[in-house]
Parts: C-alpha cells; sequence; structure tokens
C-alpha cells in the first residue's frame, strides 16, 4: 500500500515545491510563502525516502539499518510545524507570527532530537521497508519512540484541525476557506493513522495484534496527508489559474484589437510612439501583453481624435438608420455606428477632404468607466472593416525620342 501511495503523494509534493520554489523568487520577502515552499519540499523527501528502494539504498549508502525511518519521520515531523508556522502568519501579526514560529520549531528540533536518541538505543539488525512498525513493536525503545512521534504528530493535527476550521470562517476570500477546509478534513483523516499506531504499541503491551490494519494507516496517512497538501496550495493554485487567464485574455484582446490599430496607424503612424513587437515573439518568450495592450487602447483614442474633422454627418446618420433596422440597440449600437464612422472617416482622411463642421463620434456622450474601455473598443473593433487602400495613381508615358517612319 505504502509503495502505491507514496509516489502519487510524492508527485503532488514535488510539483508544489517547485511551483512556490518559482513564485518564491519573486517574494523573497514573504516569510508565509517561503514556510510553505519548505513544508512542501520536507513533504516530497519524506515521501520520496518512505519508498522502499529508496530506503534500501539509503540504509546501504549510510551504513545503519533502517536509518531511513527516523529521517523519513523527521521530515514529516518539520512539515507539522512549518505547517503551523504558515497559519500563524496567515492568521496573526507579523510578530506574533515569528513567535509561534520560533516555538514551532523548537518543538519540532526538540522531538527530533529526543526520536533520534531513542532511535539510537534501537538494535534493528534486520531491514523492514515494509512493516517496520509492526515488526519492532515489542522492543521497548521503539515503544518510546513510536509514543513519542505519534504523540506529537496527532497534537499537531489535532491544532491544525481546529485552527484551520476556526480561520476558514474569517478568509479573505472563498479559496482560502476552502483550502482551509480541506487541510482541517485532511488532518482530521490522518488521526486514523495514529489511532492504528497508537494501537501497535498497546497491542506489544496487552497482547493483541492490529497488522491487519496496516493498509489502512497508510490509506489514512497518506490521504490525509494529500488533503492538506491540496489544501495549503489551493489559494496559490487559484491565483495562478486567474493570472494565466488574464494571460491569454490580454494576448487575444491585443490582437483583436489590431484591424482598427493598423487601419489607424497607417493612416498617421504618429499615433504610435513606440513600434510594437512582434505578438508571436511575446508569446513564445511567455511576455504579457497587458502593457501593450493599454497603450493600444491610448493609440486607438489616439487616432479617433485624429480623424475627427472627418466626420461626415450624412455619414453617421445614414449608420444609425441601417444599424437600427439590424436590431442593434445600447452598447453594441454605439460601438457599430462609431466602426462605421471610423471606416468612412478614413477614407476622406486618405483624400484630404475634411469638413467645416464635422460630426460627433457615436460614443462621444457614451459614460464609459476604465474597466469598460476595454470592453467597449472590442465592440468596436468586431463591427469594423478597414477601408480599402488608395489607389497608386497611373504612370504618364514619358516622352519618346526617335524617328517616326
Amino acid at each position: 500500500m505504502k509503495d502505491l501511495l507514496h509516489p502519487l503523494c510524492l508527485s503532488i509534493a514535488g510539483t508544489g515545491f517547485l511551483f512556490l520554489l518559482r513564485d518564491l523568487g519573486k517574494s523573497r520577502r514573504d516569510p508565509a510563502l517561503l514556510a510553505l515552499a519548505i513544508t512542501y519540499g520536507f513533504s516530497a523527501l519524506s515521501y520520496a525516502i518512505s519508498l522502499t528502494w529508496v530506503w534500501v539504498r539509503i540504509d546501504r549508502t549510510v551504513g545503519v539499518t533502517n536509518i531511513s525511518v527516523p529521517l523519513a519521520q523527521s521530515c514529516v515531523v518539520l512539515v507539522l510545524a512549518l505547517q503551523a508556522t504558515v497559519l500563524a502568519h496567515w492568521s496573526k501579526p507579523l510578530e506574533e507570527a515569528r513567535r509561534r514560529s520560533r516555538y514551532f520549531l523548537a518543538a519540532a528540533g526538540a522531538v527530533i532530537a529526543a526520536m533520534t536518541a531513542l532511535f539510537a538505543l534501537l538494535t534493528p539488525v534486520a531491514q523492514r521497508p515494509k512493516d517496520f512498525t509492526q515488526y519492532y513493536a515489542h522492543d521497548p525503545y521503539f515503544q518510546a519512540y513510536l509514543t513519542l512521534y505519534i504523540t506529537a504528530y496527532t497534537l499537531a493535527e489535532l491544532y491544525l484541525a481546529r485552527s484551520c476550521w476556526k480561520y476558514a470562517r474569517a478568509a479573505a476570500s472563498p479559496s482560502i476557506a476552502v483550502g482551509l477546509r480541506l487541510v482541517c478534513v485532511g488532518a482530521i483523516i490522518t488521526l486514523g493513522y495514529s489511532a492504528i499506531r497508537i494501537g501497535t504499541v498497546l497491542g506489544a503491551i496487552f497482547d493483541f495484534s492490529v497488522r491487519g490494519l496496516e493498509p489502512y494507516a497508510w490509506l489514512c496517512g497518506d490521504i490525509g496527508a494529500t488533503l492538506t497538501q491540496v489544501g495549503y496550495f489551493l489559494p496559490t493554485l487559484l491565483s495562478r489559474a486567474e493570472d494565466a487567464h488574464a494571460w491569454v485574455m490580454a494576448h487575444i484582446h491585443y490582437r483583436r484589437l489590431h484591424p482598427l490599430w493598423a487601419a489607424l496607424d497607417q493612416a498617421d503612424p504618429g499615433i504610435t510612439l513606440r513600434r510594437p513587437a512582434s505578438q508571436r515573439a511575446a508569446i513564445l518568450r511567455g511576455r504579457s501583453a497587458h502593457f501593450p495592450l493599454l497603450r493600444r487602447q491610448v493609440e486607438i483614442r489616439q487616432g479617433q481624435k485624429m480623424l475627427r474633422r472627418h466626420l461626415d454627418p450624412a455619414v453617421r446618420a445614414a449608420s444609425e438608420e441601417r444599424r437600427k433596422a439590424e436590431g442593434l440597440t445600447g452598447p453594441e449600437f454605439v460601438a457599430a455606428v462609431t466602426a462605421d464612422q471610423i471606416h468612412h472617416a478614413l477614407i476622406r482622411y486618405h483624400a484630404g477632404d475634411v469638413l467645416d463642421t464635422p460630426a460627433e463620434y457615436a460614443d462621444a456622450a457614451l459614460p464609459v468607466e476604465a474597466d469598460e474601455e476595454l470592453a467597449h473598443l472590442q465592440r468596436i473593433a468586431s463591427y469594423f472593416t478597414p477601408p480599402q487602400p488608395p489607389a497608386a495613381p497611373a504612370e504618364r508615358p514619358g516622352p519618346t525620342s526617335g524617328v517616326r517612319s
């Protein structure tokens, strides 16, 4: 059971560690993020050490039989202390969070030191990567070792369950609330692991066996730990998903505005202060389009101002009548008429036809907030058709020379 579940848990913990490690490079001063990244790192390490083939290789390399047991379980103790540290930084003022963090890490260090001392008193001559607990359950030193580890493990999980349920009620966002409740559920499930391990110690003392429950111990421990990891990572994962969605949509919006912008830029390149880079190259390099998109919005509006003296009132009246006949109303109607005005104004601009009494844009009186500006320009772009470029003047035949026959 262990070798079936641990690879899955290892992949989840390792993925979380790599994601957080990338974010950590941008926010090195965030103590909660640092603690969370280290949490996933030690969690992945504990799963890796517990894999049978890794366990055997570590024992051979170090030369101490079953040394993987205290190594993996020390990682678990550190994970529990770091999880409590993350909660402290999420819910308490910085100074109090730091004080609690020092307390949690000091307690973890004391538990690990005591576990190391008790393990040194064991004489584990047989390598037991699959049933170590059951095999050595009758050794009094191992009973003390396991009792200490499970007591610390159980107290930590109870603390996490209680704290996460409490803080979920006051969470700032739904994703954090759901994440904390997942941590709470995971912590409660891991108590099944604790109960079976405690039963192992009691069974050795009172002469009964819980060997048949060994698969369920790993099941409770791994499922609970996985839910805990997912719960801690859920807010970060959703934030990354929102960032990725915004990145994609910015490039889509940037592309949709291109025909409208290109027509205005062709008419007067002066509206573009800086020539845009290739969007395909930007996508391949993973660059954001947020700032180029903002600049493109400004340049389109500059282009509209440039065409102001070429707006024909008759064109606007005809466009309004036609668009009403199409059934357009509200913002769609305004955007369609504005697109028609830009189309015909570009034709007049290329012809040098300036009007003494130009019309107003259909969207001149439209109250557009800053966050609605992009949506409005997208609508204009969807109705806009670029005019045909002016035909090049035909070349006149030059004078001929020679004798006419």
